[in-house]
Order: structure tokens, then C-alpha cells, then sequence
């Protein structure tokens, strides 16, 4: 069978605007199981136990601000924990879509609701060949917002005439990390956009163009539709 695995992260939460967490952001990796990626992720994993994370999860807003388990590393040692998920990802056989959602924009709940869920069933729409090449499609999802839960699969089952369900947890699914990297360099693209990088992000960056450079232009060879 011909099995398309499809990994579901986001950064935000479905609660009113604040200064602090303006966006919504939904990332989908798409994995092709026919292409093999286990020896990146025996690297990956490797490169982790060498930095003295051996089995650990990757959480890139908290590695950025020196939250929960990087609050003792360096920049410099953070950089390098994030620069690890990010040459993986890049070593895959991956494709992804991203979804930012102003949340100042939506003065209802239900109105974002329902905008996430005419995105993704566009998304699917315009590329259903690509989905109906497959026999299976399984999503992967944590269940961490149940809203996000339920217009997922309410779309993936208007839209697919088969789907299956997964729970996801990051430690098992190295491809789920990659989406929760990926919601962090929406994020911070759009704070370039905005000038509002804060300190902790410069901390580890450096500069605009650096992060320009060194990971957001990259990253985009591995947006859908992209060459």
C-alpha cells in the first residue's frame, strides 16, 4: 500500500487576542512512507545522545526562551539543539503547509473555526490528486486543542474517502517535532516582517538576515508545491 503520513502541530490557542500571542499557527509535514527515513532519524537521534539529550523531545518556542529543560544552556547550545531538527528535517523526504491566523482578526471563536476549516479543505481540494494517489492517508495529532482535533478530522472526512487516526506523541514521531519547528519559523518570519523580534530570539539568531539566511529561505524548498 502506498501510505501518506500526515503530522499535525500548532503554536497558539483558540482563547482571545493578547500582545503576547497574536497568531495562530497550524503546520501539516506530509510524509510519502514509501521513501525511508530511518537512517536520518538514527542520525538524529545519535547527534541528540553526543549533546546529552539522548531520547529527548525538541520543543523549539521553549528552547528560544529558555524555558523547562534549556533553562541552564547556553545560546549557543540552544542554536545547536534547534540547528539539529532543522538539518534533519532538511534531510528528509518531506513536504509541508502552514496555516497563520491573526487572531486579532476574529472577534469570535467560531469565525476562526471556520476559517481554519475552509483553509485546509481548500488545501486538500486543490491538490486532490496528489491525496487520492495514496491508499491510505493517517493523520497524526497529539489531541492538545480539541477544536483544532475536531476540524481536522471533520474536513479529512468530508474531503478523503479514507482516512485513519493516530494519536501522536512527540517522542515517537520525530516528524511531529519537525512540525512544531516549523509552526516556530512561520512565527518568527512573521515577526521579521513586523520588526518584532524579541531578545531571546536575537539570542539565538543573531540577526534578520541570519535567520533569514540560514533557515527560513531553506525551509521553503520543503513547502508544498515547491521545486
Amino acid at each position: 500500500m502506498k501510505v501518506l503520513s500526515v503530522f499535525v502541530d500548532e503554536s497558539g490557542d483558540f482563547g482571545e487576542y493578547e500582545t503576547h500571542s497574536p497568531y495562530y499557527i497550524v503546520s501539516m509535514v506530509l510524509h510519502d512512507q514509501s521513501f525511508d527515513i530511518s537512517s536520518q532519524i538514527d542520525k538524529f537521534n545519535r547527534e541528540l545522545d553526543q549533546l546529552g539529550f539522548h531520547g529527548h523531545v525538541v520543543h523549539t518556542e521553549p528552547l528560544i526562551r529558555r524555558e523547562e529543560d534549556y533553562r541552564n544552556l547556553s545560546p549557543n547550545e540552544r542554536r545547536t539543539l534547534f540547528t539539529k531538527l532543522f538539518y534533519f528535517s532538511m534531510s528528509c523526504s518531506i513536504s509541508y503547509k502552514t496555516f497563520l491566523y491573526y487572531k486579532s482578526e476574529y472577534d469570535d471563536l467560531f469565525k476562526l473555526q471556520g476559517r481554519m476549516a475552509r483553509d485546509l479543505s481548500s488545501f486538500i481540494k486543490d491538490n486532490l490528486d496528489f491525496f487520492q494517489s495514496f491508499d491510505n492517508v493517517i493523520l497524526y495529532y497529539d489531541n492538545g486543542q480539541h477544536q483544532l482535533n475536531s476540524i481536522l478530522n471533520t474536513v479529512l472526512a468530508t474531503e478523503l474517502s479514507g482516512y485513519d487516526v493516530r494519536k501522536a506523541f512527540p517522542l515517537d514521531y520525530k516528524l511531529f517535532q519537525v512540525a512544531d519547528m516549523l509552526c516556530t519559523l512561520r512565527m518568527l518570519e512573521e515577526k521579521i516582517k513586523e520588526n518584532k523580534l524579541s531578545k531571546s530570539d536575537l539570542l539565538i539568531f543573531h540577526n534578520q538576515r541570519a535567520l533569514r539566511k540560514d533557515f527560513i529561505k531553506p525551509i521553503k524548498k520543503k513547502e508544498f508545491g515547491n521545486k
